[in-house]
């Protein structure tokens, strides 16, 4: 099986590429080696490789700097996917897009589900959703929506959330955390293989949340961290409210995972995750 994976060299893509290279073979692309904005481009690589499956880890992740870049961001989050997704659509090929926990308002009070309603309060989190609905022209095709991505692969940044909460606690100073924003954080390694089990087992095409088990807020975080780091936890405890940021964030951000458990993938919770990769140094 030959598989496409676009943005290689990001966070994500760089975890993608590895796990998926032990099971198939993995045809990688940066942005310098072709622009998935680009419709003819797309669809003339896509052609010449003949990918079974095209696997798109690209997009336009500024939160704060699409309000004021929003083309920029709607081509690199929306229109890249409509190219892609037309593009495996002519070869009968999968199609995987990532998307974003962005698309909800934040304001439920239970993890959301996949059937529940998006109401996205940024230009980033409507460019986010316009890239589900573009995803939809692959008929076979999947959106998986991760969360505050966290863990680093070869070749891959090592950078989020979770990067500067560890940093901030090995250094012995406090790291600021928020005490009331409520996420389900994704370690790349497990969404890479939540990834390919999906692919692997046919599993029906759609949406499905792909983050790791359990639910928290930044400063459980950070508690579990300096445990596992034998520190002191010093954190700096702020909320939502008192933070001024250029795009609204959705406060209450968990995601459930049931319909992803139904289809036979089996995610390990945020502090098994957060155990191994701070294992690997």
């Amino acid at each position: 099986m030959r598989v496409a994976v676009l943005g290689s060299r990001g966070q994500l893509g760089a975890a993608v590429v590895h796990h998926l290279g032990s099971v198939a073979e993995v045809v990688a692309f940066t942005r310098a080696g072709l622009d998935i904005t680009d419709g003819p481009a797309v669809a003339a690589v896509m052609a010449e490789v003949r990918p079974n499956v095209i696997v798109n880890c690209a997009g336009y992740n500024a939160v704060d700097a699409a309000e004021d870049h929003p083309v920029e961001a709607l081509q690199a989050n929306a229109m890249a996917v409509r190219h892609l997704a037309r593009a495996a659509a002519d070869r009968d090929a999968v199609f995987v897009h990532y998307s974003s926990d962005f698309v909800f308002d934040g304001t439920s009070d239970r993890p959301y589900t996949e059937e529940d309603q998006t109401n996205p309060r940024s230009v980033y989190a409507a460019s986010k959703l316009l890239g589900e609905w573009f995803a939809d022209d692959a008929p076979r095709g999947y959106v998986l929506r991760v969360e505050s991505l966290f863990g680093r692969a070869p070749l891959g940044p090592a950078k989020g959330s979770v990067e500067t909460i560890v940093k901030v606690l090995k250094s012995g100073e406090a790291a600021r955390v928020f005490e009331d924003r409520t996420t389900t954080p994704s370690y790349v390694w497990d969404v890479a293989a939540a990834t390919w089990q999906l692919v692997d087992s046919k599993a029906p095409r759609g949406i499905y949340h792909c983050v790791n088990a359990g639910q928290c807020v930044w400063a459980d975080i950070g508690r579990e961290a300096a445990k596992m780091l034998g520190v002191e936890p010093r954190l700096e405890l702020v909320r939502v409210a008192d933070v001024k940021l250029k795009a609204e964030r959705p406060q209450y951000c968990a995601l459930s995972i049931d319909k992803l458990t139904a289809a036979g993938v089996h995610m390990p919770t945020w502090q098994d995750a957060l155990a191994r990769y701070l294992e690997s140094g």
